[in-house]
């Protein structure tokens, strides 16, 4: 397989991409983002970060009903999707943060809120520490804010595998050969529509997107997270699933205990996809926390 048909083409790819009308590529540092845009210019810009494996497309459900009043900026986050880098690139925490943090300054853009999804969670809250001046809130759905069961296995495995470009050939292959796709989308325990169901397909049979996987994966530490959300100077609000079979909802219950201003909302049903199964939901649980004034610092207890 040629180096340009490891990753996704957006000539061919992108032709059926969802909301392609509102794509765009922009350089920043070694990075093309693959960015978009929607809602009106003037109104509160919500930023919305992925999860692993995921890209950008995992919020298409929510676009319609956040689009009305709010503007929404939505990447693909590095080594994801469309998003590319010149050489390597820090697929860290701190790196992912970094990067973003880069890409805002060049736009010139303020994020009024960060909502991020799974390992989109702990990026949203590093993230908002790095920005002046911070977002007024930050969101997480079911995110993964501990480190995964069976770590000390798992990192030096994931490290390993991203080491040898053929180890991400190879899961590619397995996934068009194989029902490994399907099966890992049933492990989500969530039921989403077909459009986002193939999209997912289609990222897991792309080598160069698994490998953008894989990188965050073996760079992922959460060694420091717990003292940055002590420090989380604003609210924090925590949606989770108790039906998640991939992120226990015990890693949103975790950061509740420890930053002050935090709001925990749990719901039955929805698995880990919880934004793409039940949107409506979501986005009522959003817009609450958006009408709600942020803490005065100032204030004193």
């Amino acid at each position: 397989m040629s180096a340009a048909s490891c990753r996704l083409d957006w000539e061919t790819e992108g032709h059926s991409w969802p909301y392609r009308q509102h794509s765009q590529f922009v350089t920043s540092g070694r990075l093309t983002w693959h960015l978009q845009f929607h809602g009106p210019a003037d109104a509160p810009l919500i930023l919305l970060l992925h999860g692993t494996g995921a890209s950008g497309h995992s919020w298409q459900r929510l676009v319609p009903l956040l689009a009305e009043r709010y503007r929404l900026m939505i990447p693909d986050l590095p080594g994801h999707g469309f998003t590319t880098a010149r050489g390597r690139t820090d697929l860290s925490l701190d790196g992912m943060a970094m990067a973003l943090r880069a890409l805002l300054d060049q736009l010139g853009l303020v994020p009024d809120t960060v909502i991020g999804h799974s390992a989109g969670g702990p990026i949203a809250i590093v993230l908002s520490g790095m920005l002046d001046p911070p977002p007024r809130r930050v969101i997480g759905i079911n995110g993964a804010y501990l480190p995964i069961r069976g770590n000390r296995i798992f990192s030096p495995l994931a490290k390993a595998l991203f080491a040898n470009p053929l180890s991400a050939a190879a899961f590619a292959l397995l996934t068009r050969a194989t029902p490994l796709a399907g099966n890992l989308l049933a492990s989500t325990g969530s039921r989403i529509n077909r459009e986002s169901s193939d999209i997912y397909r289609r990222l897991m049979r792309m080598p160069g997107h698994v490998q953008g996987a894989l990188g965050m994966m073996a760079a992922w530490d959460l060694g420091t997270l717990d003292d940055r959300m002590r420090k989380l100077d604003m609210p924090l609000i925590l949606i989770a699933a108790r039906d998640d079979p991939m992120v226990p909802d015990n890693n949103s219950r975790h950061v509740a205990k420890l930053t002050p201003h935090a709001r925990l909302i749990l719901t039955g049903h929805g698995g880990h996809l919880l934004h793409e199964s039940e949107p409506a939901q979501v986005c009522g649980w959003i817009e609450q926390a958006m009408a709600e004034p942020a803490p005065n610092p100032e204030a004193g207890p």
